[in-house]
């Protein structure tokens, strides 16, 4: 067995890496698998692998630095840097983060989590389309809609153009109460609160009033040759293959597109096939086209969203084998119990 030691100086800065209960210590030793034991500031790690020993230890180290330095830490970013130095050990921790901080606006700095938002947020800033594929809680729709405010504010596109398709109304809102804003609001909240945590309500507010920030359901952007304008449309697994076309083809000079959804949770009637999955096949091979695929280790809402998408991945896996397997011929003989017919 091999053991190292670390200790640190300031208490209070310690009880945070720890975490409570000594939660990211547990976390920490799960993934790696060493064994740590901790007494008041120092930490003892052991296990029969030197070389994770060692890397648990800088690890430590590093996080320690990231909070003395002023880094607010969650559960969740203890799992994800530690994944990354699981990729790379040899990866500096604070400069990783601190290069991967974007300001979007003087009220709102975002950081990526993890290689898979860096990789998006750079496609987001440098190519005119990128497609954000993966499940819910990866920061798809966020990171998009910080990118088009930072655009905007630095006077890079004149316009904001954020749209869904109303799936769950079939895009025929005439039966909800209300007016047109009223009845669209349900179906595009998210894009609001991603937008009111990076601008004042009253510069939303107005920026909407005067057509600079335009939310309308996707069957809105029909006919329309969208210029100067960043444009995010969320939810595209409930696209149909014509509606993604048309989309796409709205595109016009100085403009930048996002399309995000989840091929897992497709909302569509079963004989409409997904726009967004036909797209994903269509444009692979497009020059200045980028596919950012997010896996669940992605996800950085609360680490039990991560545990429960990849529950459903693995029953969805489950049951598509058990059809599979329930849709092949039976040998005849086998598989199956045969009751001979009664006489008479």
């Amino acid at each position: 067995m091999e053991t190292q030691e670390i200790s640190f100086e300031n208490m209070d800065f310690t009880r945070e890496v720890f975490g409570p209960g000594n939660a990211h210590l547990d976390t920490v030793a799960g993934m790696t698998g060493v064994r740590i034991e901790s007494r008041g500031n120092e930490l003892s790690i052991s296990g029969e692998d030197p070389l994770m020993v060692g890397l648990v230890c800088r690890y430590f180290a590093q996080i320690y630095d990231l909070v003395r330095g002023g880094h607010q830490l969650f559960e969740r970013d203890i799992e994800q840097s530690l994944r990354i130095m699981l990729r790379d050990p040899s990866t500096p921790l604070k400069t990783y983060y601190q290069e991967a901080l974007f300001a979007v606006s003087s009220r709102k700095t975002v950081c990526p989590k993890t290689v898979t938002q860096r990789e998006y947020l750079h496609s987001l800033r440098e190519l005119d389309l990128t497609l954000g594929i993966g499940p819910a809680g990866t920061g798809k729709t966020y990171l998009a809609v910080a990118v088009g405010v930072s655009l905007f504010l630095q006077k890079k596109v004149k316009r904001l153009i954020l749209t869904r398709p109303a799936v769950e109304a079939g895009e025929k809102l005439g039966f909800l109460p209300g007016d047109l804003v009223e009845k669209i609001n349900p179906y595009l909240r998210p894009l609001y609160d991603a937008l009111h945590d990076m601008l004042d309500y009253t510069k939303v507010q107005e920026m909407i009033g005067t057509g600079a920030i335009e939310i309308a359901p996707l069957a809105f952007m029909r006919g329309r040759t969208l210029n100067n304008a960043f444009v995010i449309l969320d939810e595209a697994q409930n696209t149909s293959p014509e509606q993604m076309k048309m989309f796409l083809t709205r595109l016009g000079y100085g403009s930048r597109a996002v399309v995000t959804g989840d091929i897992t949770q497709i909302d569509l009637p079963g004989h409409i096939g997904s726009g967004l999955v036909q797209a994903m096949e269509v444009l692979k091979d497009v020059q200045g086209v980028a596919m950012i695929h997010f896996t669940e280790a992605d996800v950085i809402r609360h680490p039990l969203v991560g545990r429960i998408v990849r529950a459903y991945d693995q029953h969805r896996k489950a049951t598509l084998s058990r059809e599979a397997d329930a849709s092949r011929p039976t040998a005849r003989g086998k598989g199956r119990r045969v009751t001979p017919a009664r006489e008479g």
